[in-house]
């Protein structure tokens, strides 16, 4: 990711060749845009947002992995867990908040709404939201039964 994917003002970031090496706009919340902000006055980055070792090149996916799975350990985290299920909880998060899956769908660059359908199976959280439609016929949980 270079800085100039980044979008401050409408907290935004562009993901250039991203899962399926496509392109898309996704979000940049509130947290981490000031995380982000904090880090680019410290450190400085030229191009990269995250430069590998050698400045004129990108951290490397294999390096993200590593570190990723090292904060995993630290954490004290049991379950088998890797970069990737970042991705799949952002959209479970999304869709459990309320979130129109044609949303999550463009967010995430999925071309078709049945890969993006796969999150669905995840949530119940929303389903044991809808009213029964029996509960508003008999609404009163006293009633008789004779």
């Amino acid at each position: 990711m270079q800085l100039r994917d980044l979008d401050f003002a409408r907290r935004t970031i562009r993901v250039q060749q991203g899962k399926g090496k496509k392109d898309r706009q996704t979000l940049l919340s509130e947290t981490a845009l000031r995380a982000v902000r904090h880090y680019v006055e410290r450190e400085l980055p030229k191009v990269w947002l995250f430069p590998g070792q050698d400045n004129r090149r990108h951290l490397t996916e294999r390096t993200v992995q590593k570190v990723f799975n090292q904060i995993v350990k630290k954490a004290g985290i049991q379950k088998k867990v890797s970069v990737h299920a970042l991705r799949h909880s952002f959209a479970t998060h999304l869709l459990e908040s309320g979130t129109d899956l044609r949303y999550i769908q463009e967010l995430l660059g999925h071309e078709s709404s049945r890969t993006t359908s796969r999150y669905t199976h995840v949530s119940t959280k929303e389903i044991r939201r809808i009213p029964n439609p029996l509960d508003r016929i008999w609404p009163d949980s006293d009633h008789e039964y004779n």
